[in-house]
């Protein structure tokens, strides 16, 4: 958990260095290079640095940092964009404030154009070296699968494939397989050996892939010992992968819509 925690700090602080490079490449871009005596450098940078915190925190909300988020995905882009605009318009109000004039509207296309480029980027990059930092041995997340399905099997592939920071350690199954390892993760037994289990490795997430019989005891397990509890959709019988979690007057639920018109789009 401390190398994570070390690992995050450093993405966040290293987030703030590419805002402020982006911003100051921007402004180079447009004025030249050179130092203008109409557009003052220094005025610049103090605005980016004093709006850069404010940018990462609406950044944080999105929740792009979390553990399991894929960086190179449509949607984060989509997350990056929305946080460097807002960090935009922080800039553009926080600089006519305090100087009380106006500046090139062209520079503000270059610092938003290089900010998402940038962080995205930075990003993906970012992902690959810290999921390689904690896959190492011992594993910064020893993950636990319960229950050998054919989407666990498959949970299990990607997850060695794409390198995830949760690193399967060990598989229970309820029923017994044949299987002494499945993607390099050896089979250890049936449920009975859960507590040797955990304690060996020092297991910090779970994932429940079936035995729905035995989510209450699974989940006392994990929060006993606070541990993460996963559980898969095709524990219930979801297995189109069409679910969605959202809530209900602020109560999480999991919901499987029907399939219609564009209109379903607003009702997620």
């Amino acid at each position: 958990m401390f190398r994570y925690r070390l690992l995050l700090v450093l993405w966040l602080l290293s987030d703030l260095a590419v805002f402020a490079v982006a911003y100051a490449l921007a402004y180079f871009l447009r004025v030249g290079p050179i130092l203008s005596t109409d557009f003052l450098l220094g005025r610049f940078l103090v605005v980016t640095l004093a709006v850069a915190p404010a940018w990462l925190v609406v950044l944080a909300t999105t929740r792009t940092f979390a553990l399991t988020r894929s960086q190179a995905t449509l949607r984060n882009a989509a997350y990056i964009a929305y946080a460097c605009l807002v960090g935009i318009a922080l800039f553009t109000i926080s600089y006519y404030f305090t100087y009380k004039e106006f500046f090139s509207r062209m520079l503000l296309v270059y610092a938003f154009t290089l900010s998402v480029l940038g962080t995205l980027a930075w990003h993906i990059l970012w992902e690959r070296l810290q999921r390689g930092f904690l896959r190492r041995n011992p594993p910064a997340f020893p993950t636990l699968l319960v229950g050998v399905t054919r989407e666990s099997r498959a949970l299990l592939q990607s997850m060695r494939v794409h390198r995830s920071a949760l690193r399967p350690v060990a598989i229970l199954d309820g029923r017994g397989v044949k299987d002494e390892e499945i993607e390099g993760t050896p089979v250890l037994g049936k449920l009975n050996k859960l507590e040797e289990v955990l304690s060996r490795f020092g297991i910090t997430h779970v994932i429940q892939a079936s035995d729905l019989e035995q989510s209450i005891n699974l989940l006392s397990a994990c929060r006993n010992r606070g541990i993460t509890y996963i559980l898969l959709p095709s524990v219930l019988g979801i297995v189109e992968r069409d679910e969605s979690v959202e809530s209900i007057e602020g109560v999480p639920v999991t919901v499987v819509r029907p399939k219609g018109g564009w209109w379903g789009w607003f009702l997620r």
